[in-house]
């Protein structure tokens, strides 16, 4: 029988590749421990719970996943939106507190699978980049004011219900003394967090940084005495405590009908943000792998991680932009990095748990301020602000709705705002008067060029969608003035550049046909894509409207607007009394290989 190894080998994964993944496995676990207890402090839970996201979540998404880089488990902005979530609960009932975000991963899961399922995914590409932008940056800020007490080394005051900014103004003004050794805990951690990344950038070390920070401030915690129990029973700085050496177990979560309600807006906006991370996470990396993605298979990992994370009392989390740069940086070449990832973490908890009664929350906090800072792309952002009024107004208006409204609704409140303000800008549908000028070329009409009363041609331009009704009412408006003025009987009218007819767009056309019929005037519908042929067929337009004067875009050789405007001649023929017509000459011949009569439009 063929050895395990073998067989391995035969799949194509070798040893190479497997120390690669180890390497990666183990760098993503150095950084994977900090950051799941300190994103369970942001979610307002105990840290042990931010761990078991490590394992659980990572491994779980690592298996079912499409992207060989990409790392799950707890995140900033997921735990920003936990913390929202459950601020409805009383903060001293810690107890509620887990059972209804175990609840909140489980609701999370269900709605991921189900957007899997039906095929969702690809929504989630409709969001604007600009509202991502402004969401990092709102939940940047929130994350940097909920850190602000543990870092001052005082106990925050007011209650969930309270606005954080508010809850920030007591912690200051009403709070506690600030305690001077907690704040040169992080401010020192701040400082040598950033110097630390700076080295390693230089000099391409292994990112064992925020790992090592954390173990040098809590050494040196220690060793000052300030996280040892004094007389009294009580540290000089607050710790994070002694987590319990045990790996998660299966749990139902508890089911309260009314946590239901509080929780169903949360648990979609998780589901989506979650998505949404994970997605473009992985697409950046595999634009630099040329990794092939299978996104629809992505979103069911996410769903199945939540999910089960749900029932092993793990927070919710998704695609960490942090670990997964770093298994790319690190050589990682399979998902079986993240799964090493996820068996050292659970190693690491068994072995080290005990030990974190020695990390001060003020070093944590340190990081998760620099975390918060690292969040805020600034110069996508100016990039953004440049670029238009629009991509400026969704950066500040979803960054505003996240600190004044809540980060949970920040993004659906984006999402709402780039609606509202796309719609008239894909409203906008242009009419242009063309002209055959003397050189027999078929161009916009200057105002210098003579008027034609005999035939005139107009281009539209744009969506052809309900949105552009009025826009469409008024250029009929105006090419009903402007042909009845001159005494016009023929129009040519491009459709060739617009896009999605709609039924109410289209019922503007055939009111625009009877009426040009009505009053004797042939107007020839010219460049029409199948998409609106297609539509104009089915509404059986050519049971009423002659069937000669549409002229599809069938040859790319020759013009349909060409086309029509020699059949416009054609029909005229000597009776053309337009002194600028008769210049030309026109050949209403069938169309010829030599045929001089360019379109230039």
């Amino acid at each position: 029988m063929k050895s395990i190894s073998q067989r391995i080998s035969q799949l194509g994964y070798t040893k190479k590749k497997g120390r690669r993944d180890l390497v990666a496995g183990l760098t993503v676990a150095a950084i994977s421990l900090p950051q799941g207890m300190a994103y369970a402090l942001i979610a307002g839970v105990d840290p042990r719970f931010g761990l078991y996201s490590a394992v659980i979540v990572t491994l779980v998404a690592s298996i079912f996943g499409s992207s060989s880089h990409l790392i799950n488990g707890p995140t900033s902005a997921i735990s920003l939106v936990v913390f929202s979530a459950l601020a409805f609960l009383d903060p001293n009932a810690s107890a509620d507190i887990y059972e209804a975000m175990f609840l909140l991963g489980v609701m999370v899961g269900i709605i991921q699978i189900a957007i899997a399922v039906f095929r969702l995914g690809d929504l989630t590409k409709y969001i604007s980049e600009s509202v991502i932008l402004g969401f990092m940056a709102g939940a940047a800020v929130l994350l940097a004011v909920g850190q602000i007490g543990n870092a001052l080394g005082v106990r925050e005051k007011g209650t969930g219900h309270q606005h954080v900014l508010y809850r920030l103004w007591l912690t200051v003004v009403h709070g506690d003394p600030v305690n001077l050794k907690a704040l040169a805990v992080s401010a020192v951690t701040v400082v040598l967090a950033l110097s630390l990344r700076k080295a390693v950038r230089r000099y391409k070390l292994p990112q064992f940084d925020m790992f090592l920070v954390l173990l040098v401030m809590s050494v040196s915690a220690y060793a000052l005495g300030w996280s040892t129990p004094g007389a009294g029973g009580k540290t000089a700085i607050s710790v994070i405590g002694a987590l319990k050496a045990s790996l998660p177990e299966p749990h139902i979560p508890e089911i309260k009908w009314s946590w239901l309600g509080q929780l169903s807006s949360s648990a979609v906006a998780i589901s989506f943000l979650g998505l949404l991370e994970a997605l473009s996470i992985a697409k950046s990396i595999a634009h630099r792998s040329g990794q092939p993605l299978d996104y629809n298979r992505q979103c069911m990992a996410e769903g199945l991680a939540n999910l089960v994370g749900g029932f092993f009392r793990c927070l919710p989390g998704s695609g960490s932009l942090s670990r997964s740069a770093i298994n790319y940086q690190a050589g990682a070449v399979t998902r079986f990095s993240g799964v090493i990832t996820a068996v050292i973490v659970a190693a690491a908890v068994l072995l080290l748990a005990p030990l974190t009664r020695y990390i001060p929350k003020a070093s944590l906090a340190g990081l998760l301020l620099v975390t918060a800072f690292r969040l805020i792309d600034f110069e996508r952002i100016r990039y953004a602000l440049r670029a238009s009024r629009y991509d400026a107004g969704l950066v500040l208006i979803t960054a505003l709705s996240a600190l004044v409204i809540g980060v949970e609704f920040a993004i659906l409140v984006g999402v709402a705002v780039s609606i509202v303000l796309f719609v008239p800008r894909a409203a906008k549908l242009k009419a242009t008067e063309l002209f055959v000028s003397p050189e027999r070329v078929v161009r916009e009409r200057l105002p210098s060029d003579p008027e034609c009363t005999s035939v005139a041609v107009y281009d539209l331009e744009g969506e052809l969608f309900f949105g552009a009704a009025l826009e469409l009412d008024r250029h009929f408006e105006t090419i009903n003035a402007q042909v009845k003025a001159r005494g016009i009987r023929h129009v040519v009218l491009r459709l060739k550049r617009v896009r999605n007819p709609d039924v109410v767009c289209i019922e503007k056309l055939e009111h625009f046909l009877r009426e040009s019929q009505s009053h004797g005037r042939v107007v020839l519908l010219a460049g029409l894509r199948p998409e609106l042929q297609a539509a104009l067929d089915n509404l059986k337009f050519s049971d009423w409207y002659p069937a000669e004067r549409f002229f599809p875009e069938e040859d790319e050789r020759y013009s349909a607007t060409l086309r029509a405007v020699r059949y416009a001649y054609s029909l005229i023929a000597d009776a053309n009394t337009c002194a600028h017509c008769t210049q030309h000459d026109v050949d209403p011949a069938p169309v010829r290989e030599d045929d001089r009569l360019y379109y230039l439009v």
